[in-house]
């Protein structure tokens, strides 16, 4: 979705104050009925006021009608909860002048932008449910009795968790990004002097990047966390210069919502499959291949010069800290409010949990294994097929839902669909 803030400078205080009341209405109501709204944004001028504020916001699809509603009514769009979040920000302080974007995923917009000092940082704006329209009539069990549940609420409710994880991360010394600031759908961070791990092509000391990317995994297992998606895309290779590569990482780990606690049922796999993905990657890229080496004594860090390979959940994860509980991973064992559980409900469905299976074969088609993992695990190709033809309808609705123009309707789960 592009986001075209060229009209924020116009809107009026009215229009503010209705766009508002829009988004409070719609925690209760799919569509909201213009008379709620006119009363939850009690304009001094009155409903006049507030019918002109409507049909000015709708003309800039802020808000939107629904078709076939049964009563006179608008909903908040995307843009419109971008507006709002954006100068909620703007409030804080905390950012000035919106950039360019930077950056595009599945459930997720990244844009460069600049405070009122002018220091750089990056907004990253969640948007679950982007490409899960179809699969959710499958995957998201937890909305049967939730017909009203909306994914804007969810897109909130992940970019509070991943504030949430990056603070207590930050404070405990995690290479991580500097969060700032937070709201609605919207996380403020540190923008790193770098580029994604995917983009790595040499490295003058990949055996220590290697090595230090195993220990961020434990370090994060010892505390209690398990990051479960822990790849090339979510890493960060720092190329400033200006850090010491023997004392401190040479990386920034992003993207968080979907950690769980090692006391989750399948923490194990998916410690495995982070682990896996790194040695997948260093495999390809650096056909670097390291083994145990029994005469080694060091334990310490993983890869050529140490005792093993790569770690292992059972050998190598001794908790140190209780991370999970503070931040109430998916899997930690206290009690969970109705918000927690159904943002690790949705975030459990993005990361497939069920379908966990992992092939184990190397590159030249033998079988090596040793008593922990096979020695060329390989994590499985998904097929793109289905996911392909999922992201051309869902970015039909997602259209849909911002202008007010095609027909959608709503299936017994609360979900968007369109119609023939």
């Amino acid at each position: 979705m592009k986001l075209d803030t060229q009209h924020m400078r116009y809107l009026t205080a009215e229009d503010w104050r209705v766009l508002q009341a829009v988004e409070t209405g719609s925690r209760n109501h799919e569509v909201v009925p213009t008379k709620l709204i006119g009363q939850i944004a009690n304009l001094k001028a009155g409903m006049g006021a507030a019918n002109k504020a409507i049909s000015d916001l709708a003309k800039l699809s802020l808000i939107s009608k629904l078709r076939n509603a049964k009563y006179d009514g608008y909903r908040i769009t995307y843009n419109g909860f971008d507006y709002l979040a954006l100068k909620t920000m703007h409030q804080h302080g905390s950012m000035d002048t919106l950039g360019t974007t930077i950056g595009v995923g599945k459930e997720s917009d990244i844009y460069s932008c600049t405070d009122s000092k002018g220091n750089s940082k990056v907004l990253k704006i969640h948007r679950l449910g982007r490409v899960s329209f179809r699969t959710v009539k499958n995957n998201r069990d937890y909305l049967r009795n939730k017909q009203t549940q909306s994914w804007m609420h969810l897109s909130k409710l992940a970019a509070q968790k991943e504030y949430e994880f990056m603070t207590i991360l930050y404070r405990n010394k995690f290479s991580v990004p500097i969060p700032y600031d937070y709201t609605r759908h919207c996380v403020l961070m540190e923008r790193i002097v770098g580029f994604p791990m995917r983009q790595l092509k040499e490295h003058f000391a990949y055996k220590t990047l290697y090595s230090q990317l195993m220990g961020f995994i434990v370090k994060l297992a010892n505390h209690g966390l398990i990051h479960c998606d822990f790849n090339e895309y979510n890493i960060m290779i720092k190329d400033d210069g200006t850090y010491n590569f023997q004392k401190e990482d040479g990386f920034i780990v992003i993207d968080f919502p979907q950690c769980i606690s090692i006391e989750h049922p399948d923490a194990e796999f998916y410690f495995k499959r982070d682990v896996e993905c790194i040695r997948t990657f260093f495999k390809r890229r650096f056909s670097y291949r390291p083994k145990n080496d029994e005469t080694m004594l060091d334990t310490e860090g993983f890869g050529e010069g140490y005792r093993y390979a790569y770690p292992v959940f059972s050998r190598d994860v001794e908790r140190t800290g209780d991370l999970d509980i503070q931040v109430k991973a998916s899997g930690y064992k206290r009690k969970l409010n109705d918000e927690d559980r159904t943002l690790q409900n949705a975030v459990s469905s993005m990361r497939g949990e069920g379908d966990q299976e992992v092939e184990e074969s190397s590159e030249d088609g033998s079988d090596e294994t040793d008593d922990e993992y096979d020695e060329e695990d390989d994590l499985s190709d998904f097929s793109d097929d289905e996911e392909n033809g999922d992201e051309e309808e869902n970015e039909k609705i997602i259209e849909a839902l911002s202008t007010g123009v095609g027909k959608l309707k709503m299936d017994k789960l609360g979900n968007y669909i369109l119609e023939e």
